[in-house]
């Protein structure tokens, strides 16, 4: 990637809006400032981090474009490291492209995709695992995965990996002087003193990697499936959930046929629920399609609400289903709470041990707040919903993790086992790599080419 040119991109969200920036990075991005940027005054120079107000004009017939406010924020007091133009201009689609086209004929190119934050991470504003959080934090679905994303941004997750690099570092060095004074037979530290030092690294990685479960719930959210025979209520259920009217509810069976999704947020989860079909011989040929289609979503899924009605003794559909989920993680809802109960609860309790049944009423809301904390504690699996600092939730620093707890774990057997130090120096550089790739220091351009490519352009 060349860095001595200059980029640029839309920054703002496709669409029209009250405001559009566009952002310049490179050593040209002040020269290209002054060429289009037209103020009441002229300037001489721009001050850093400062608002100016005027017109942008094309340089070729002396249109305006846009009136605008721009901002030039001087290397290193940037967000890339490098001189940065942002002009915010009115957020029309039209206006913007045609500032766009004019920035580029001044002696920008378009930016490829997160090629801002990458130069940031090249010019050592960020590390790795830091830009890596800037993605999560604009694809944050939820409070907590923001605030998830935010406290990898601020540098928690990099800072522990740091240090157990630093410690890493202090016990390779022992052992290398006692490679290096071999003939003298120094030992620089006892054995176990050693196996002790790295079992603690291990220890605190570990830690570490036993918030990767919870962390990618936070971050990509659990699927569930709302399943059951015509008219339970599964459609006023999925309302219900999402707090407005988003499905079609009738009492003809068949009105849902395709799939309808929408995502909830259950105490900072983004819970993506799915309404199917309802389980039944089908009468027409469109109608047997999304039943046999529901089957197979069940299979991708998470968690499945099966509800039945509890207005009604239960049917072939209804014990049909529970068969068919009675070893996967289920919530079991009764409906329609405000009508006489008929279902056969003892039943139940035999087809299904274990698994209370929630009563609710979908049509007036009763049992709601219940089923979501039940929901909830499926989720978490009983784990206490602490506000650890730390918790990852990117399967690249999940696998980094993984190959450095291998490395450390047998570079201490090896020291444990009085094998030659050589041995256990080796796996101990080992984990030093594993450990550089979260924060970017031993990572290739094929794995940068890999993560920024998933970025937006603007960023």
């Amino acid at each position: 990637m060349k860095l001595k040119d200059t980029i640029a991109a839309i920054s703002t969200p496709p669409g029209i809006g009250g405001i559009g920036i566009i952002r310049v990075s490179g050593p040209e991005s002040e020269e290209i400032g002054n060429l289009l940027f037209k103020h009441k005054k002229k300037v001489e120079h721009f001050k850093t981090h400062r608002l100016y107000h005027g017109d942008i004009v094309s340089p070729e017939n002396g249109t305006v474009l846009d009136e605008v406010l721009i901002t030039i924020m001087k290397k290193p007091h940037s967000y890339t490291g490098e001189d940065i133009l942002e002009i915010n201009c009115h957020g029309g689609p039209v206006i913007l492209q045609s500032i766009l086209n004019e920035v580029m004929k001044a002696g920008a190119r378009l930016a490829e995709p997160g090629e801002f934050t990458r130069r940031a991470f090249l010019n050592d504003r960020l590390d790795l695992s830091q830009a890596e959080a800037i993605s999560d934090m604009i694809m944050a679905r939820t409070n907590r995965g923001l605030d998830l994303a935010i406290t990898q941004l601020k540098g928690n997750l990099s800072e522990k990996i740091k240090s157990a690099r630093s410690s890493t570092i202090d016990i390779l060095a022992l052992l290398e002087t006692s490679i290096d004074f071999t003939e003298e037979d120094i030992e620089v530290l006892p054995a176990s003193e050693l196996t002790e030092r790295i079992q603690s690294i291990i220890d605190s990685l570990e830690e570490i990697l036993s918030t990767y479960h919870e962390g990618k719930i936070y971050r990509d959210g659990i699927n569930a499936v709302i399943i059951g025979k015509p008219n339970v209520g599964k459609s006023s259920l999925l309302n219900r959930l999402f707090g407005e009217k988003r499905v079609i509810v009738a009492s003809t069976p068949g009105t849902t046929r395709d799939f309808i999704e929408e995502v909830i947020n259950i105490k900072g989860i983004p819970l993506r629920i799915t309404d199917t079909a309802g389980i039944r011989n089908a009468e027409n040929i469109i109608e047997k399609e999304g039943v046999e289609l529901v089957w197979e979503k069940l299979s991708s899924a998470d968690i499945i609400i099966i509800v039945l009605d509890g207005s009604e003794k239960l049917t072939r559909e209804d014990l049909e289903i529970i068969e068919k989920n009675r070893h996967r993680n289920c919530v079991l809802v009764i409906n329609k709470s405000d009508l006489t109960h008929i279902i056969n609860i003892e039943k139940l309790d035999d087809l299904l041990p274990g698994n209370k049944p929630l009563w609710l009423s979908a049509k007036y809301g009763d049992g709601i707040p219940a089923l979501k904390e039940h929901i909830h504690s499926l989720i978490i699996s009983n784990r206490d919903d602490r506000r650890s600092d730390i918790i990852i939730t990117n399967l690249r620093h999940k696998t980094a993790l993984e190959k450095t707890v291998t490395f450390l774990s047998k570079a201490r057997e090896n020291i444990r086992e009085g094998m030659s130090p050589e041995f256990a120096a080796l796996e101990l550089r080992e984990s030093l790599e594993s450990m550089g790739e979260i924060i970017g220091e031993t990572v290739n351009e094929e794995v940068l080419d890999r993560i920024f490519s998933t970025f937006c352009i603007g960023k």
